[in-house]
């Protein structure tokens, strides 16, 4: 992959890219931006933050995992007491601990949503007054964090701001939950067409001129009432000094879409395959289908073993099941009391074959997720949860090749 900026220069250089053809480190040595969606609780944060070390620790060059759920179980993690809009990176001293020598760094970012605001009104306002009175204005300090479409239109303007500055050879993206996703992918237009949208205008008119119509003064006189003059006040100030940075939003929304679009980028669905968590994933593969936007891998998070619908293994649990005492007899003496030993026989049985017709139907799910996606990668259940880089790196083996 060629570098994209100087800084790079000091990082080791990284495979050249070749299309993804299997495995999802042919498909990071191939792609700039990697998309992580999918439902909460399966798993998508701990992916996302595995799929990057294993890209720092394999393919070199400066990795970048940027979360958009504010997660902090991820910083933990990565061993920092905390991280947030500024990126940080993480040390090498603890890939060495895990036993990996890293060909390249790994760096994490939170998105801190009323910072970033500030850094996009100070880049896009026309002049120094309108930045300082924006910063200013009441509203804005208050609502910021939860105005219309602001977490996830700004975590689009963050993403593009920093692969645009060519820092990062890849950036690894954690995003909301599956719904929330759709509105991570569509808040830059949502979020131009608001400032273009009637409602918009009816409510900065009056403060914009002094003559309005018969027929809007019963809202405002309404409104006035209701809301009170200075809150109505603010919000048209709010709203007129947004309108002056209007063609950036729309300029940058563009630049946003044509990110998402470009073949550097690359969107990885994980999920598990209960039955609620699955169909959100293939409401996600269908929605990137029709946003036309490249979905380059499933992850399917937390999967039984294949051996519980392995014809073989099956009819030795239906013998356990059915007839205990057959295998019971066959069992050394000093086991203990035959009843009991056959008890623990047939419940082993019964237990195989109800995790046999878990495994069946995860199957069947499975092979319909997998229909679209380039590559499709299972991670097995692990015996312990994972709280460090060392646990993220066993979790990225098993999906890397």
């Amino acid at each position: 992959m060629a570098t994209r900026s100087t800084s790079r220069s000091k990082s080791p250089k990284r495979p050249k890219a070749r299309k993804a053809d299997g495995t999802l480190e042919q498909l990071c040595a191939s792609k700039e931006i990697v998309v992580t969606c999918g439902s909460g609780g399966v798993g998508k944060t701990t992916t996302a933050a595995a799929l990057a070390a294993m890209a720092a620790a394999h393919l070199g060059g400066k990795v970048l995992v940027l979360t958009v759920d504010p997660a902090k179980r991820l910083a933990t993690a990565l061993g920092l007491e905390e991280f947030g809009n500024v990126e940080t990176r993480v040390p090498e001293e603890l890939f060495t601990a895990a036993g990996v020598e890293p060909q390249g760094e790994l760096w994490a970012a939170m998105l801190d949503t009323k910072q970033s605001w500030d850094e996009l009104v100070r880049t896009h306002a026309p002049d120094d007054g309108t930045r300082e009175a924006i910063l200013a204005n009441p509203l804005y300090q208050n609502i910021t964090g939860k105005f219309v479409q602001s977490h996830d239109y700004i975590a689009m303007e963050r993403l593009y701001e920093i692969h645009a500055s060519g820092r990062y050879d890849l950036i690894v993206v954690d995003t909301p939950p599956t719904r929330n996703a759709i509105d991570f992918l569509e808040a830059p237009e949502r979020m131009a067409d608001f400032f273009s949208s009637r409602l918009l205008r009816w409510l900065i008119a009056p403060y914009k001129s002094r003559l309005y119509n018969a027929a809007s003064k019963p809202f405002y006189l309404i409104a006035d009432r209701i809301l009170g003059s200075q809150f109505l006040a603010d919000i048209a100030e709010f709203f007129i000094l947004f309108q002056t940075m209007y063609a950036g939003f729309v300029e940058r929304a563009e630049a946003v879409k044509r990110t998402l679009q470009d073949p550097r980028t690359t969107f990885m669905v994980v999920t598990t395959l209960d039955a609620a968590p699955a169909r959100e994933a293939e409401f996600f593969i269908d929605a990137l289908e029709s946003r036309r936007l490249d979905l380059g891998a499933l992850v399917l998070n937390k999967v039984l073993p294949e051996y519980f619908i392995n014809r073989g293994a099956t009819g030795v649990a239906r013998r356990l099941a059915s007839d205990p005492a057959a295998v019971a007899v066959e069992l050394p003496a000093e086991l203990g009391d035959p009843a009991l030993v056959e008890r623990v026989l047939r419940e082993v049985g019964e237990s195989f074959l109800n995790y046999r017709v878990v495994a069946t139907r995860e199957a069947e799910t499975r092979a319909e997720l997998s229909r679209q996606p380039e590559i499709v990668a299972s991670v097995p259940f692990f015996e312990s949860d994972i709280y460090d880089l060392a646990g993220l790196l066993r979790l990225g083996e098993q999906i890397w090749r």
